[in-house]
């Protein structure tokens, strides 16, 4: 037996002792425990699972020790996850900083930022948001113009940030947000952008929720006067923002996956559907649902397939930036592709509101989750940006 079955062996028993059986049950919005300075717990089993993964170094089972992490190589962190989706096993809590700041601090973060933040995340003190998008500067993101200035003064060396940020998810929640800001107006506008961590305590810090449409309010905009950001916690150098957002993006799919892995959301959307497509003998009699629905089914499982052959080469260490384009531009569509037909099935259905409204909550779901699917589009940059960037440094078309 080689190294990594015994790991595998041992990793399985080690799930099968510890996580909870009520933490191996699919997972609803309300139920996720998110890392945070106010942490909190529905439950004992809850708390446990957090703790047990936690004093694993397990939340980031690859990162340093030195750093809260568990030490793993990556194909020993492959196999956890690997068993912790079969086993059903809930993400232990949810954190942004954890899935996509953390790894960009881990290979170009100072020993002290390291210190400041990735223990604390791997202690699921620390909420973390994301500043990337403004009112004229979404798709188009190399056109920010939120501005941060560089003084010296009694307090010692600081940026003065000012501006503003939109669609940042969770804002209000947020203990900290990564920023990209305008340190320089000079020559290429990608080149005076650079990175930088905000407390979002500081003061001069304003957040306003941003109500959607599918009823919930987890976007925000966020307002920025005279924040004053000391330089330690400038993320590499100024002039490098660019680069590390493109880093970081790279890691926002696998961020996203966290989001359905475990059974979340907690109802199965095709099977929801499925009744209302199959007449009483149990077929799709309706050859064109039929045909769009095997369409789906093989084009999820191509995805997938996909999605192991990119995660195989990421762990050889090979360049994955383009594929990582291609597969959010695919997913997001696909599951544009998906909850179109299931509204399509669902007729009448799928265009409820409220559980008093004389729907099921699963129906309602389904609609909520149609709504929702548009803006998996546009987040992380819009299918029309992702086409382009597929089109200039994938197929190198003029």
């Amino acid at each position: 037996m080689t190294e990594l079955e015994t790991f595998k062996q041992e990793v399985a028993q080690w799930l099968e002792e510890n996580c909870p059986a009520s933490m191996r049950r699919p997972i609803v919005s309300e139920e996720m425990v998110w890392g945070s300075s106010r942490l909190q717990f529905l439950n004992e089993d809850q708390k446990l699972w957090f703790e047990r993964m936690r004093d694993r170094g397990w939340f980031a089972p690859s990162w340093p020790r030195e750093y809260g992490g568990g030490g793993l190589s990556p194909r020993e962190a492959r196999i956890l996850d690997t068993e912790m989706a079969r086993l059903g096993c809930r993400q232990p809590q949810y954190n942004l900083g954890v899935w996509m700041l953390g790894p960009v601090l881990v290979e170009v973060g100072t020993h002290e930022q390291k210190l400041e933040h990735l223990v604390p995340m791997m202690r699921g003190e620390q909420r973390w948001c994301q500043g990337f998008s403004e009112p004229n500067a979404g798709s188009d993101l190399a056109s920010l113009k939120t501005s941060a200035r560089r003084v010296t003064d009694e307090q010692g060396e600081a940026y003065i940030v000012n501006g503003g940020k939109i669609w940042t998810s969770d804002g209000d929640k947020g203990d900290w947000m990564y920023a990209l800001v305008r340190t320089s107006s000079e020559g290429k506008k990608q080149d005076g952008i650079s990175f930088l961590l905000i407390d979002m305590k500081s003061p001069g810090v304003t957040v306003k929720p941003i109500e959607l449409i599918s009823g919930k309010s987890s976007f925000c905009q966020v307002f920025f006067d005279d924040v004053r950001v000391p330089v330690r916690q400038l993320v590499g150098k100024e002039g490098e923002g660019w680069s590390l957002a493109k880093k970081l993006l790279q890691h926002e799919r696998a961020a996203m996956s966290k989001f359905t892995e475990g059974g979340a959301p907690s109802h199965d959307a095709l099977k929801t559907a499925l009744p209302y497509m199959v007449d009483e003998q149990g077929q799709i009699s309706d050859g064109a649902l039929r045909e769009k629905l095997a369409g789906l089914l093989m084009d999820a499982q191509s995805f997938a397939l996909t999605h192991r052959r990119v995660t195989e080469k990421a762990l050889a260490r090979q360049d994955v930036a383009a594929p990582s384009s291609i597969m959010k531009l695919v997913q997001t569509e696909q599951e544009v592709a998906k909850y179109e037909l299931l509204e399509q099935a669902l007729g009448l259905r799928g265009l409820g509101w409220e559980a008093g409204d004389d729907f099921t909550a699963d129906e309602i779901d389904v609609g909520r989750a149609w709504l929702r699917s548009k803006s998996y589009t546009i987040a992380g940059g819009s299918s029309e940006v992702q086409l382009n960037i597929i089109a200039k440094r994938v197929l190198e078309l003029p």
